[in-house]
């Protein structure tokens, strides 16, 4: 019997190079020119990465496809962790844990001059308790942009707010769904990610609302009332927030209708477990019967509403086409990194990289410029994290395994940060054009365009920019728990400049 002929791979030519890049392009392109939804766009484009890694690389069709199965099945402890991450979103949502977090800021006082920050601050809490940016600016950006009307503030720098705000949690919650992808996409605990970039996180959120000020400080000083906010939205903004976001409709009518201050105590409990070093999945479950409790004390919640409408619902929105879409767009990404299509990239960013901290730091404009080709921060996540933590395993040498992982930490950090609060500064980014479709929805004296959204959100800049350079510069260092290892922990493998 004659042997089966295996097939050579194709020499490393820059022809060879370019036509492994092209997935990856058909990818973008199917996502922003042709507008496919992300779960087809990601389907058609691992056929697309199978067929060019066929050929480039001589194997054949089951081998090529059981290590882009592997690289899905690699997260498959993502999906468990993100039902009870959705789970106590939709706890935190109805049973009042947000409306509490929402009511006693603005017993602080409103005036033109502070809303913006005020807006800035409940948003970044209620997107921590929620994990969702979408909720929470739609849930908070009715009540911000009526306010603002009604004491004269300045509109673009409230909705910019609102936006950074709401991206902040989204970036650093528990339970927010990039921050449990990126961390099982480079195997880190949701925890110590947490811990990694706390300090940081807090800075920029201080430095956002000193710049807030600053820009503030001409507008008048006179308290609003918040009821009077409330009067004046019309119905036609009740019927939007029901047909796109009807969570955030219940949450706004609990601020207005007020809730006990004692909800706020799930979201209180499951932060303080977290830093306790207990399992997520029990910090998750912990805050759910705690809302649970909390909530039919309240009258906010019975057991029936519980489990057949919170729970429920939470399991079935991690399901459907959100999971499908990860799946594929996993397997699209080990596929490209089994015939090292991203070599070319990862050659020219050691090759101008002198250090650790720049390699880090080109590895995080990677991620920023895959969340502009992709158009959505899960897209970026999933397709970018292996391609960062290759080239970074690949050209790193570390002294033990605990710099080891920190770096990877510092990834999930890129990945997440930059994908979701860099998702603010791309015009045609799926979550601006959502903030914009809702701001305008709720608020129609103004048609909000993406560029409004840019120049008003503050905290978004602060935080991309800030991260890319105190990586660079290894200033990182003087933020508590936020350095990359010293030089005598981890190494380029080339010698260092």
């Amino acid at each position: 019997m004659a042997e089966k002929k295996v097939r050579a791979p194709k020499p490393n030519t820059p022809a060879i190079a370019i036509l492994k890049f092209m997935p990856l392009v058909v990818f973008a392109l199917l996502i922003i020119w042709a507008g496919l939804e992300l779960v087809t766009a990601a389907a058609v484009s691992v056929f697309v990465a199978l067929a060019v890694a066929i050929y480039t690389t001589g194997g054949n069709f089951n081998t090529i496809y059981r290590k882009g199965l592997a690289a899905a099945a690699g997260i498959i402890e993502v999906y468990f962790i993100v039902q009870f991450a959705n789970v106590l979103a939709e706890c935190f949502m109805a049973t009042g844990v947000g409306a509490s977090v929402i009511n006693i800021a603005l017993k602080l006082g409103v005036t033109a001059r502070s809303i913006a920050i005020i807006a800035l601050v409940i948003t970044c809490i209620l997107s921590v308790a929620t994990g969702t940016s979408w909720g929470t600016f739609a849930a908070c950006v009715p009540i911000f942009l009526w306010l603002n009307y009604l004491i004269g503030g300045n509109m673009i720098l409230t909705v910019g707010a609102c936006a950074g705000g709401a991206c902040f949690g989204d970036n650093i919650g528990m339970i927010s769904d990039t921050t449990v992808l990126s961390c099982g996409m480079q195997d880190v605990k949701i925890i110590d990610r947490v811990k990694h970039q706390l300090g940081w996180s807090l800075l920029c959120l201080v430095i956002s609302s000193a710049v807030i000020y600053v820009f503030s400080l001409p507008l008048e000083n006179t308290q609003g009332n918040i009821q009077a906010a409330f009067s004046s939205i019309p119905a036609e903004t009740f019927a939007a927030l029901a047909e796109k976001r009807p969570a955030a409709l219940a949450l706004l009518e609990q601020v207005s209708t007020g809730v006990p201050v004692y909800m706020v105590i799930p979201l209180v409990l499951v932060i303080g477990l977290a830093f306790t070093g207990m399992s997520t999945l029990l910090c998750l479950g912990s805050g759910m019967l705690a809302c649970l409790v909390l909530g039919s004390i309240a009258g906010t919640c019975t057991l029936d509403q519980w489990l057949n409408d919170l729970v429920t619902a939470g399991m079935s929105s991690s399901g459907g086409s959100n999971v499908i879409m990860m799946m594929w767009v996993s397997m699209f990404g080990g596929i490209m990194n089994s015939m090292d299509a991203f070599e070319p990239l990862a050659k020219l960013v050691v090759k101008i990289s002198k250090n650790v901290n720049q390699l880090m730091s080109w590895c995080g404009v990677v991620a920023l410029i895959g969340n502009a080709a992709l158009a959505d921060e899960a897209c970026e996540i999933a397709t970018m994290s292996p391609i960062l933590r290759n080239i970074v395993e690949e050209n790193v040498e570390t002294a033990d395994e605990e710099s080891a992982y920190r770096l990877r930490v510092r990834l999930a950090t890129y990945t997440d940060a930059l994908g979701v609060m860099g998702s603010e500064l791309i015009p045609w980014h799926c979550y601006i054009v959502f903030f914009c479709t809702i701001a305008t929805s709720v608020f129609p004296l103004h048609v909000f365009t993406p560029f409004d959204l840019i120049r008003g959100n503050v905290m978004s800049i602060v935080m991309v920019v800030s991260m890319l350079f105190l990586s660079f510069t290894g200033l990182d260092r003087l933020i508590p728990g936020f350095g990359l290892p010293g030089k005598d922990k981890a190494w380029l493998r080339k010698k260092e400049i």
